[in-house]
């Protein structure tokens, strides 16, 4: 199994994207780390502890807080999409603790870089500030990582929180520019490709119907917020952002990658440019074959007492 450290702002999707890792048996997420994007920190922090309470992985993951804001401007949130809470403000999940303040998210990252070096695969689905201040750390050690798979972006293709830039990359462009320009294993998983993976509202509730219990109703509870908010702008369905990167980097496979050259832009732009590439870009998907995946192992049915596979 691949060793996996996921990095996460959760966030519906990011909750869909974690239970999804969870059930893939190719990979071991060995840690999962929070910063702040789609909500802020704090509120990351808790729904990861949330989503662990709820799923209950074994083993339990190493998990760290970061990045509380960007590395040079206010933190910009997506609570309309997400809910103030970022999980779709339902009103009853059971009370968590607090990630411990040590170690903190840049400790686990290269504390994970060290031992796995090329087999590692990070995973970063929020503002890719926690990445950017690992390297600032101790950039030799994060360059020894076998895959860096990032969502974020928008290449030829509208942006979603401007014309021309993706939410993830805005939040953050400096710490976007850092990252590309560190000459790393990167894969980009940008809008181009997300918008691809879109899962109808009857897909879910289908797939949610054959494991009925309490993954399967808080799933169908946070999510409900996530299609309402895709509906009302006009889209037929919630594109799984965050889950795509996840299959992307479980299975390469289901998508086709162009090699490029991006610089980020002062409001988060990903620009092709000339020279050596630095990253390459999921261009086109298998959007059935990974929808059928993504549902398979978001939550599997419970096989009645006694029967065996």
């Amino acid at each position: 199994m691949t060793p996996f450290l996921i990095d996460t702002d959760p966030g519906i999707d990011d909750a869909l994207a974690l239970l999804f890792a969870w059930n893939s048996p190719e990979i071991r997420v060995e840690a999962i780390t929070t910063v702040a994007g789609n909500v802020s920190l704090d509120a990351a922090s808790t729904n990861l502890l949330r989503l662990l309470a709820l799923r209950r992985p074994d083993p339990r993951p190493v998990v760290a807080a970061g990045a509380a804001g960007p590395l040079a401007r206010a933190l910009t949130t997506a609570t309309r999409y997400h809910g103030e809470d970022g999980l779709g403000d339902l009103p009853d999940w059971p009370a968590v603790g607090r990630l411990p303040r040590s170690p903190d998210a840049v400790a686990v990252i290269l504390e994970a870089a060290r031992r796995h070096r090329g087999d590692l695969t990070i995973v970063a689905l929020g503002p890719l500030t926690n990445l950017a201040l690992a390297l600032k750390a101790d950039a030799a050690v994060v360059g020894r990582v076998g895959r860096i798979v990032a969502m974020g972006g928008a290449i030829d293709v509208p942006g979603n929180v401007t014309p021309t830039a993706e939410f993830n990359m805005s939040v953050d462009p400096e710490a976007a520019h850092r990252v590309l320009a560190a000459g790393l294993p990167l894969e980009i998983v940008p809008l181009d490709a997300t918008r691809q993976a879109v899962l109808p509202r009857a897909g879910m509730r289908a797939t949610l119907a054959r494991g009925p219990g309490p993954l399967a109703s808080r799933i169908q509870g946070f999510s409900e917020r996530g299609f309402r908010i895709a509906h009302s702008d006009g889209a037929q369905g919630m594109a799984l952002h965050d889950p795509l990167a996840v299959g992307l980097a479980v299975d390469p496979s289901l998508g086709k990658w162009e090699a490029v050259r991006l610089a980020i832009g002062p409001d988060g732009e990903t620009l092709r440019t000339s020279g050596p590439p630095n990253c390459r870009v999921a261009k086109v998907v298998e959007s059935d074959r990974f929808i059928r995946l993504f549902l398979d192992r978001l939550c599997p049915a419970t096989r009645p007492h006694g029967t065996s596979s």
